[in-house]
């Protein structure tokens, strides 16, 4: 290759670069080198398949890492174990010849503690810097050695590196009882641990953001709405320019449309006005019923309606759907003289997740002896202030005009 067709793709490369960091500043993402003095020594992991062995990424993971250069080094976290060699190459890169001060613990999660131990390998005056709680569950993840520094750290507390300095906030239960969160005084930066991340390697999906980060919040922070919202009642005191997660991409600008989601979220307000309808058919009565009341609701006018067969979807997409608007059917047949396995493992994944706030519709099947709608109410009765259609729904193996016609009683009640 000459060095005119060298310049050339040199140039085009350049163009990109430009143009990825215009279209994802329009988004409100900032590209990964945001600030001279916070560093992204993060990596992505695009081979991943199942986050937390059972959720699907076809987008794969993003481990998100920092480091803070100043006086003193701080670096933000580290990886999953497979990904180690990776992001200590970005660090070494990051810290140009230079030697890291402190590791910074906001959370112990294994997908983020990953390079712990090779970290204090590499670099043994380092100070370990975690909450009280992360210390005391160190030792279940790993063995470090004893004459490792260790500075505990407490809401309120700060650290000092120079023109930076860190404020520890305390975030117990977002997701994990030993997390923090951390200010950085100087840029206004806030390091959310989990808190704001999605699934996806770091740039997937920047058209919708909202999607995948709904679907990672429910499934996996879902059921500490009160601790979030009590971390955001922290948050709304300080000055924030930017949100660092461990997932996903870096936030700024439209901070507002991210905390208010946020805050919609973890109040288990209802998104949207809609209709979940969540089935699990065996021959394909209860299915036929169910796109038949889709329709109906449709027809009906409402704003938004979604049919999803439990035993076929992604069961994270439904319950991130279950969130998100504010009613819902659930619709199965009888099995075993209870409820068919795949809709009663959904209603125990809502009671985990604190399902709540919303009108539920029951539909059931049965041949001779219909049990459904009885398992299914006993599951949704002891969710806070759900508040169930009077009309239930019994089909008796295929739709007739008698069940038909209590559809249509169920349908004006959610209209």
């Amino acid at each position: 290759m000459d060095l005119d067709k060298k310049s050339f793709i040199l140039c085009l490369n350049l163009v990109r670069e430009y143009l990825l960091y215009v279209y994802f500043h329009k988004k409100g993402f900032i590209m990964k080198n945001f600030s001279e003095n916070i560093k992204y020594i993060g990596v992505d992991d695009r081979d991943l398949d199942l986050f937390e062995g059972q959720y699907v990424v076809p987008e794969g993971m993003a481990y998100n890492s920092y480091v803070i250069v100043d006086e003193k080094i701080a670096v933000t976290d580290t990886v999953d174990a497979h990904k180690v060699g990776e992001w200590l190459a970005n660090l070494d890169a990051a810290l140009a010849g230079r030697k890291p001060d402190y590791l910074v613990i906001h959370h112990l999660e294994p997908d983020h503690a990953g390079g712990i131990a090779d970290f204090v390998a590499k670099y043994p005056e380092a100070t370990l810097v975690a909450s009280a709680k992360a210390f005391a569950l160190l030792p279940q993840f790993m063995a470090l050695p004893e004459a490792v520094k260790k500075q505990t750290v407490k809401e309120g507390d700060t650290l000092a590196l120079g023109a930076h300095t860190l404020q520890f906030i305390g975030a117990p239960m977002v997701h994990w009882p030993e997390v923090l969160f951390s200010y950085e005084q100087s840029e206004k930066v806030l390091f959310a641990a989990d808190a704001f991340g999605k699934f996806g390697v770091y740039d997937a999906d920047p058209d919708d953001w909202a999607c995948e980060a709904r679907r990672y919040y429910f499934n996996i922070v879902g059921k500490y709405g009160n601790q979030v919202q009590a971390v955001l009642k922290k948050a709304a005191a300080l000055d924030i320019k930017t949100i660092c997660p461990l997932h996903g991409p870096v936030l700024t600008e439209n901070l507002g449309y991210y905390i208010d989601k946020y805050n919609t979220w973890s109040s288990y307000a209802p998104e949207d006005k809609g209709v979940l309808v969540a089935y699990a058919s065996i021959y394909g009565g209860t299915k036929k019923a169910a796109e038949m009341l889709g329709e109906k609701l449709k027809a009906a006018g409402v704003e938004k309606v979604v049919v999803s067969d439990l035993a076929r979807s992604d069961m994270a997409e439904v319950i991130e759907d279950t969130f998100r608007y504010d009613r819902m059917v659930v619709a199965a047949p009888t099995y075993d003289a209870g409820l068919f396995p795949v809709m009663e493992d959904f209603l125990n994944h809502l009671k985990a997740k604190n399902y709540s706030n919303r009108k539920v519709g029951v539909v059931e099947n049965g041949t001779w002896a219909p049990m459904a709608a009885k398992k299914m109410t006993e599951i949704l009765a002891t969710l806070k202030n759900v508040t169930l259609a009077e009309t239930v729904v019994t089909v008796k193996s295929t739709l007739s005009a008698e069940s038909e016609a209590a559809m249509n009683k169920l349908v004006q009640e959610l209209v």
